[in-house]
């Protein structure tokens, strides 16, 4: 195992830190992390990132669920149209994108490609939602909670067709859908995103079964160092603020997507 290996590996404990501390951003970490150290071409990666991020998330909401700071209404109105656009897109969509996707002039532009800087522009609107001050957000949601269904609906769906195509989990989309259409308290939204992000990301997983080879003696590792990252991250959020962090995390993001941007687009 050369050293470039041996940061992917540890940067799997991030991933795992990442949604322990803040409740997102593991999938944000997880393709680069694949792709750029592991070498993994993108399209198996956005796979295997599925399984990674629904994995970890799933053993972080367990957390959420003691507490009872999981809202399984709202979870089920976003999740149905989630798993269904999710895996239609993964076993369908994904496999249907033309390689290359086009070529104007000798311009060509790869399906690996076109993956890549699909998901640096999601992670520009990641750090975006991430560093803006969201004054909004208030804890006092203590009425009958409100839910507008047909938007939650409708966000579930694109979500889900957004977590087909690049693998990501979406936190930075379902939490502000749930606080804004479900009425939900901010850590209730954490712990009802993090339950949506295992199950329809391990759904995702589920239509690329007949699609892909899975390197299991890859996979299984890499998931278990993130798992025990999420447990470090739960627990270092009793010391650390989460909104300072999550700030402070969305200005790396936003370098690591202007990064994959540059990258696969003039130095290809």
């Amino acid at each position: 195992m050369n050293s470039t290996e041996i940061m992917g590996f540890a940067a799997s404990i991030l991933i795992g830190v990442s949604l322990g501390l803040i409740g997102g951003g593991g999938s944000i970490l997880t393709l680069p992390v694949l792709v750029y150290l592991l070498h993994i071409s993108p399209v198996i990666s956005t796979a295997y990132s599925l399984f990674i991020v629904g994995t970890t998330s799933l053993v972080g909401s367990a957390n959420f669920m003691k507490k009872k700071l999981v809202n399984y209404r709202a979870a089920l109105v976003f999740a149905i149209p989630s798993f269904t656009t999710v895996f239609l897109t993964r076993k369908y969509l994904v496999p249907a994108i033309p390689d290359p996707l086009f070529n104007i002039s000798g311009f060509e532009v790869s399906k690996n490609v076109g993956i890549m800087v699909f998901f640096a522009l999601i992670m520009l609107a990641a750090s975006y939602s991430m560093i803006k001050n969201k004054k909004e957000e208030k804890e006092e949601n203590t009425g009958e909670l409100k839910f507008n269904y047909p938007m939650i609906a409708l966000e579930g769906g694109l979500v889900g067709i957004l977590t087909g195509i690049v693998g990501a989990g979406g936190g930075f989309l379902i939490i502000p859908a749930l606080v804004l259409f479900a009425r939900l308290p901010m850590k209730m939204a954490v712990g009802t995103s993090l339950l949506i992000i295992a199950a329809k990301s391990l759904i995702g997983f589920l239509g690329d079964l007949s699609n892909i080879q899975v390197d299991w003696a890859f996979l299984l590792p890499f998931t278990a160092l993130s798992v025990v990252g999420i447990f470090l991250g739960t627990y270092l959020s009793k010391f650390i603020s989460g909104e300072k962090l999550k700030k402070s995390f969305g200005w790396f993001v936003l370098v690591m997507g202007i990064y994959i941007i540059t990258k696969e687009v003039f130095f290809k």
